[in-house]
């Protein structure tokens, strides 16, 4: 983790910080547009509104993220600039969060997984020396705590449930557990972020993460796949054909309207 915070403007590149805050609100806009595809398709009336509650969350913390990279980057551009006018390549977010849903129990495998990081990394966050990014880390991490309590929750009832939730929680498992490893991948920004002590290196959340998933799994009567090849990229713009998809439609009112507004 971080040492103390002092929590003044870091002596950071503005271009690291500016990436570093893409990473954060990437993952939460592609990710809550995946969750935002259940509505109107979840399997209870229940979890239909709780999914999209949860983009919703996901989606306002993008506006928090990219209002400050906006700020940072000092060019004139919006929250909504970044989110509507870059193309996939610009794009930083975990491969993981541009997975695409599957059936109800990978998505809830992949909102757990990605929880679980998502909240050890705000946890870190609340001490960055950016005063500005803990304060969005304190504002979201309640909300963040809700996300991950809710779907571990979930992933325990279904994976020692029936067997036929059981079996789709292991698939689902199985599918997303080589996308993980990305999470904690490190490059030469992060180190400039932790000296910093604007960000954690992702290695410093790694082994709490790692207990958080293997004491869920135990509780779930999931097997946890073997490490082997993770797939990576997606925070140095090299994505799937899937985040294309999804800009396709999320972008498609300000590409063939430009500059319109409600």
């Amino acid at each position: 983790m971080m040492g103390a915070a002092t929590m003044t403007e870091p002596a950071i590149d503005r271009h690291t910080l500016f990436e570093f805050l893409l990473r954060m609100g990437d993952n939460t806009l592609i990710l809550g547009h995946r969750l935002s595809e259940w509505c109107g398709h979840a399997p209870a009336l229940e979890e239909d509104i709780a999914l999209a509650n949860t983009a919703l969350d996901l989606i306002g913390q993008t506006q928090l993220w990219f209002g400050l990279a906006g700020e940072v980057e000092n060019k004139g551009r919006s929250a909504d600039d970044l989110a509507y006018l870059r193309d996939a390549y610009e794009f930083r977010n975990l491969l993981l969060a541009e997975r695409p849903n599957g059936d109800f129990g990978k998505t809830l495998m992949r909102q757990f997984l990605f929880d679980a990081w998502h909240y050890l990394c705000l946890q870190a966050l609340l001490g960055s020396s950016d005063r500005r990014i803990a304060a969005i880390a304190e504002k979201v991490s309640k909300e963040v705590a809700y996300h991950l309590e809710r779907s571990r929750d979930l992933v325990i009832r279904l994976g020692d449930g029936t067997a036929e939730s059981h079996a789709r929680m292991q698939a689902g498992l199985d599918d997303l557990w080589p996308y993980t490893g990305e999470m904690f991948i490190e490059e030469a920004p992060d180190a400039a972020l932790a000296a910093a002590s604007v960000a954690p290196e992702p290695s410093s959340i790694k082994a709490e993460w790692h207990s958080l998933v293997a004491e869920t799994l135990s509780e779930a009567t999931l097997k946890k796949p073997a490490d082997g090849y993770m797939h990576k990229g997606g925070r140095r713009g090299i994505h799937t054909e899937h985040l294309g998809y999804v800009l396709a439609e999320l972008q498609f009112l300000q590409r063939a309207y430009p500059g319109a507004t409600w």
